[in-house]
C-alpha cells in the first residue's frame, strides 16, 4: 500500500501546493485520515517539494533563465533601475529572505507543534476569508504587474505564514501582492517564482536526510513516484490557476476552504 500512498500524496502536493488551498494540511491530512504507511511523514512530504519544484522551473524556464541572468549581471554592474532582469532577480530574493531565515530558525518549533487538524480547521478558514477581504481591496484599486523591492517584502513575510499548515504557500503570498496593488496574474506569477529558493533550499535538505538514513530499495521507490508525480500534477495545476485567475476571483477557493475545514471539523467530532 505504501506505493499507492506515495502516488495518491504525489497528487495531493502537486494540487495543492499551487492551487492556494495548503499543501501540508491536505498532506497532514491525508496521513492522519488514511494512517499512510510512509517511512517518515515529514521527510517525504518535503521531498515532494523536489517535484514541485520541478513543475515551476520547467513552466517558468524563461523566467528562471532571466532571473539568473539577472543575477550575475548585477554582480558585474549594479544597474537594477535600468535592467528589468537584474530588478526581477532581486526582487525574487529579497522575497525569499523571510521565509529562508524563518525555515532555518524556526523548522523544528514549527514541525513539534503546529501538526494539528484543529490548527489546520483554524487557518484554512482564516486562509478564505483573507482570499474575499483580498478580492474586495483589489477591486477597489488600480492594479498593476510592478513588483517592487517594498511588494517583494511583504510578499516575503506572507510566505513565512506559508509553513504553518492550512495557510497556504500560494494562497498567502497572493493575498500579498493584491495588497499591495499587484493584479491576480502578476502576484501569482511572483508567488510561484519567490517560492523557487525557499522550496530549493528545503527540498535539498529534505533529500538529504532521507539519503542519509539508508533508505530501502522500496523507499526509494516510493520517494522518488510521489516526486515525479507531483511534478507532472504540479506543471498542470500552474497553467490552471495562471488561466483561472485571469478571469475568476480567488472566491472559488475561498469555498473549497470553508467546505474542507468543515469536512475536518466532522472527521474530528466522530473519528
Amino acid at each position: 500500500m505504501d506505493s499507492i500512498h506515495a502516488f495518491f500524496l504525489g497528487v495531493v502536493q502537486g494540487l495543492t501546493e499551487f492551487l492556494p488551498i495548503s499543501s501540508s494540511g491536505h498532506l497532514l491530512a491525508f496521513h492522519e485520515i488514511t494512517n499512510a504507511g510512509i517511512f517518515d511523514s515529514l521527510r517525504f512530504d518535503a521531498a515532494l517539494h523536489v517535484g514541485t519544484l520541478v513543475a515551476i522551473i520547467v513552466y517558468f524556464w524563461r523566467d528562471v533563465v532571466e532571473i539568473v541572468q539577472g543575477f550575475f549581471r548585477s554582480l558585474r554592474s549594479w544597474q537594477v533601475k535600468t535592467d528589468a532582469k537584474q530588478k526581477q532577480a532581486w526582487t525574487v530574493i529579497v522575497g525569499s529572505i523571510p521565509a529562508g531565515i524563518a525555515g532555518m530558525l524556526g523548522e523544528k518549533w514549527i514541525e513539534d507543534n503546529t501538526r494539528n487538524l484543529w490548527l489546520v480547521v483554524i487557518t484554512l478558514v482564516i486562509g478564505a476569508v483573507a482570499f474575499w477581504l483580498a478580492e474586495v481591496w483589489s477591486r477597489r484599486q488600480q492594479q498593476h504587474a510592478e513588483v517592487s523591492y517594498a511588494t517583494a517584502w511583504v510578499v516575503g513575510l506572507a510566505q513565512v505564514l506559508a509553513l504553518i499548515p492550512g495557510i497556504s504557500r500560494s494562497g498567502a503570498t497572493i493575498v500579498a501582492g493584491l495588497g499591495r496593488k499587484l493584479d491576480r496574474v502578476a502576484a501569482a506569477r511572483f508567488a510561484f517564482l519567490v517560492s523557487i529558493p525557499v522550496v530549493t533550499g528545503a527540498g535539498a535538505l529534505k533529500l538529504t536526510d532521507i539519503i542519509r538514513g539508508n533508505p530501502s530499495s522500496a523507499e526509494v521507490f516510493n520517494v522518488v513516484l510521489g516526486v515525479v508525480t507531483s511534478a507532472v500534477v504540479g506543471y498542470i495545476a500552474i497553467r490552471f490557476l495562471l488561466k483561472f485567475v485571469q478571469r475568476h476571483s480567488l472566491s472559488a477557493f475561498a469555498w473549497y476552504r470553508m467546505i474542507a475545514a468543515g469536512a475536518l471539523v466532522v472527521y474530528l467530532l466522530v473519528r
